[in-house]
């Protein structure tokens, strides 16, 4: 017990002296969750719109207004032709082009039906298709409202309506900082737990304190126990850290219990601090640890659900993300936070996440080379 607490004070040292582990546990932590959230936002708004109206009526005048009343598109440019507004597209000043007919008004109203034409910038094909849906959702808005109104009149004989109503469950606003934080803050529990442990052994060989350490009578466990418990206390603190920020500067507090949040990530920490001990017994050098680092952080975050949608991804990239820890606990912070999930909703990634913690630490331990 003696000997792990001297390991333990040993390592403590070695952190509080490094000022960039400082920076990195304390000041990253800040900065990534009030920027990130801004930054990482999928809401499409001020949608560049350039408009070609050719009919110059009363209802060609409402669809406009109906666009740009929504706060999603910004109306750049009026042209008097298609080819003017294509030129605007081309010089990238705006990112869809509605081209309103001549005779719009007539035809509504003496054929009951109309055409619209929607072009739009495509270069970048989710903002484009963000774009048409929602011009389209508009448009269907603005149908309902014209048949509402000539029934009223009446203009139409009565019609059958089926009235639809909704409800928006576990994020009634559909703020979508709700969803992204918690994603942000599990990525960040996994950087400062993952990418400290890689370097730490490596350190210790390129000190050359590495070979002491070897021929001590320490033992096997009481060295990676000394590795592994300072960085899963700084882990649990940055965990803690972003819950503070996430209620002062956004207002999110969990609709779960903390003590399964905690205890979901004291499981995960352990998980994840035995993955990077594990890379770190492989390099021999803190640049290799970095790569090899970088490597599977790219991956856990392109793969993890963080930005997006895992039913999105192709049926391989699906099966990946079983083995990739990361999307586990993601998903768990975005349950608890929003859902208020209990533990025995929670029961599967408990499981799941003690599974990786045991085969990642084994693993760890069973590379390491000691010589007594």
């Amino acid at each position: 017990m003696r000997t792990l607490l001297f390991l333990l004070r040993k390592e403590f040292l070695q952190i509080f002296r490094n000022k960039l582990i400082l920076r990195m546990i304390f000041v990253m932590p800040i900065m990534q969750l009030i920027l990130l959230p801004f930054a990482a936002n999928y809401e499409m708004k001020n949608i560049l719109l350039s408009i070609v109206d050719k009919d110059h009526s009363e209802y060609s005048r409402k669809l406009i207004n109906e666009f740009t009343s929504t706060g999603y598109f910004k109306l750049t440019n009026t042209s008097s032709s298609y080819d003017k507004a294509l030129k605007v597209i081309e010089d990238d000043k705006a990112d869809l082009i509605i081209e309103i007919p001549q005779g719009f008004e007539r035809d509504l109203i003496r054929d009951n039906q109309t055409k619209i034409m929607i072009s739009a910038n495509a270069i970048n094909g989710q903002t484009s298709g963000l774009a048409v849906s929602y011009s389209n959702a508009i448009i269907r808005e603005f149908n309902n409202d014209i048949r509402a109104e000539w029934i009223q009149q009446p203009r139409l004989n009565p019609q059958p309506i089926v009235e639809i109503t909704s409800s928006n469950w576990f994020n009634p606003k559909m703020n979508y900082k709700y969803f992204i934080v918690p994603g942000i803050l599990a990525l960040l529990v996994t950087l400062v737990g993952f990418i400290l442990t890689s370097l730490n052994i490596v350190k210790e060989k390129e000190a050359g304190t590495i070979e002491q350490l070897n021929v001590s009578p320490i033992k096997k466990y009481q060295f990676i126990l000394g590795k592994l418990i300072p960085f899963w206390i700084l882990g649990m603190f940055v965990l803690s850290l972003g819950f503070a920020i996430s209620f002062i500067v956004y207002g999110i507090f969990p609709e779960g219990s903390f003590i399964i949040g905690y205890l979901f990530a004291g499981i995960y920490l352990i998980a994840i601090l035995g993955f990077g001990l594990l890379t770190s017994t492989f390099a021999e050098t803190q640049q290799q640890a970095m790569f090899i680092a970088y490597f599977f952080m790219m991956i856990f975050v392109l793969l993890g659900g963080l930005f997006a949608p895992i039913e999105n991804m192709p049926d391989w990239a699906q099966y990946l993300t079983y083995i990739n820890p990361v999307r586990y606990l993601i998903e768990v912070m975005r349950m608890l936070v929003l859902k208020g999930s209990s533990f025995w909703d929670l029961r599967y990634y408990f499981l799941i996440v003690t599974g990786f913690a045991v085969v990642f630490n084994g693993l760890a331990i069973y590379n390491y080379k000691k010589t007594n």
